[in-house]
């Protein structure tokens, strides 16, 4: 497995800037986002799409660093109410598609989307009880109607374009499960898997290990985010794991994003490297930062100091005991 980030922690930074540092961090690859929640700080989409020579000048300066574009992210909601952030969730997926194609960048991370309940509805709706019933009806609704459908027509164009979509399992998105991404691409294509990030996982009381024996048997894990969470279990008592309280409410959050070894130990952490490694991924372990109490450079290298004392970076060698 390699080492990576995701670049959207050093968007105020030139593309070139930004190479230079993830290389002097000792890191192999870079996850770059091309627009929706994002932003394209460092792909202008429609430049390199229009441009042969562009393409080829920024694919050299990320190489010739000694590094890989593990994947393009557009994160969006492409089935939202909000017709114009719909649309443009769409077309940047749909852009970042051909782009990914022409520079042989294997995987898109993006959200699954969440519809909203009927279709002149304002906003998306996440229903995440079955009763009373008409959150049922909802949800059978937007996945019959919406999200089937759309992922069966882009799941296809990004297969066709050789490109695999990494859908983020994101608490408020469609997609948020093992379930749910197995049933999607079960009814869709097998183009569509999971960006596997265990910070989602956990406050949803799933067990990232056990999600990546279910996925990896399925072949299902095309990317993976390397973030924690912190669950403060008084708070848990007071607010449940669906707290709707600001990310800065640090104190009374039920939950928060923490860097890696921050929330969960490195046993942990080494359990869930080795489950990738034998159930078949062993790809690019992306960094990513959101943790509320550290600045971003400090969280930036605690999680490469921790990753890299877990990290199964050199490849099986013979079982010369048996």
């Amino acid at each position: 497995m390699k080492l990576g980030v995701f670049t959207v922690l050093f968007s105020e930074k030139s593309f070139e800037d930004m190479l230079d540092y993830v290389a002097a961090s000792g890191l192999h690859a870079v996850e770059i986002g091309t627009g929706a929640y994002p932003g394209n700080a460092h792909c202008n989409l429609d430049e390199l799409l229009g441009n042969e020579g562009k393409r080829s000048e920024y694919m050299e300066k990320v190489t010739s660093r000694g590094l890989q574009i593990s994947a393009f992210s557009c994160h969006g909601n492409p089935l939202s109410p909000d017709q114009k952030f719909a649309d443009e969730s769409h077309q940047t997926l749909v852009k970042t598609i051909k782009l990914a194609s022409l520079l042989g960048v294997p995987v898109v991370n993006c959200f699954s989307g969440t519809a909203g309940d009927h279709e002149d509805a304002k906003f998306p709706n996440w229903p995440i009880a079955p009763w009373p019933n008409e959150y049922s009806d909802v949800l059978k609704w937007q996945w019959e109607e919406k999200l089937i459908p759309y992922w069966k027509e882009w799941g296809q164009f990004a297969k066709d374009h050789h490109v695999k979509i990494g859908l983020e399992l994101h608490g408020g998105f469609l997609v948020h499960t093992p379930y749910t991404l197995l049933k999607l691409r079960e009814e869709t294509s097998d183009a569509i898997g999971a960006n596997l990030d265990p910070s989602h996982l956990w406050w949803q009381g799933i067990d990232p290990v056990a999600a990546i024996k279910i996925l990896g048997k399925a072949n299902a894990i095309h990317h993976f985010h390397a973030k924690d969470t912190y669950i403060d279990q008084d708070n848990v008592n007071m607010y449940g794991l669906t707290d709707m309280q600001p990310y800065g409410k640090v104190q009374t959050r039920a939950w928060s994003f923490r860097s890696v070894g921050c929330g969960h130990s490195l046993q942990e952490w080494s359990d869930m490297m080795s489950a990738l490694r034998t159930y078949g991924y062993d790809y690019v372990v992306s960094i990513e930062h959101e943790d509320p109490i550290m600045s971003i450079e400090e969280g930036f290298s605690r999680a490469i100091r921790n990753l890299k004392s877990v990290l199964l970076e050199e490849v099986p060698g013979n079982m010369w005991w048996v």
